[in-house]
């Protein structure tokens, strides 16, 4: 159970628990839509990416999603996902030699595409593991 009642607003639990912010909701939503598209990286990686992050982020919500794949991984998705697995064991204290890894082989553009990524989705799973937010029961 929630550690708060879930508002009205919202299409999702994960929603409805930030639907007592509707405008809060709203951009976080357009955010998280934002990123499960293609962009500079796939949605197919950053998939891989935020289910590894579910895992250890305590939310089981995301957790029930599913675990990663590692048999669709290619090259670039098992850097982005040890680059994951790095930041959950570190607590974010990534060394330059963990990052230069990352400069091997992503641009610029995707590192910062997969940084921000993280922190997002870390954040999104945090509150739910806060709220105590629950796998969808079917």
């Amino acid at each position: 159970m929630t550690r708060i009642v879930e508002s009205q607003y919202g299409a999702t639990p994960f929603q409805r628990l930030l639907g007592h912010n509707q405008e809060l909701m709203v951009l976080w939503n357009q955010l998280g839509d934002a990123f499960e598209k293609d962009g500079i990286l796939t949605a197919q990686l950053k998939e891989q990416v935020r289910r590894t992050l579910a895992q250890q982020n305590g939310c089981e919500y995301c957790k029930a999603k599913g675990k990663p794949e590692p048999q669709l991984f290619d090259e670039k998705m098992t850097i982005a996902v040890g680059f994951a697995e790095a930041f959950l064991k570190q607590k974010g204290d990534i060394s330059d030699a963990q990052f230069n890894v990352l400069r091997g082989y992503l641009s610029d553009a995707e590192i910062s595409e997969l940084c921000s990524f993280i922190t997002f989705t870390t954040a999104s799973q945090h509150f739910g593991a806060i709220m105590k937010l629950e796998a969808v029961k079917s």
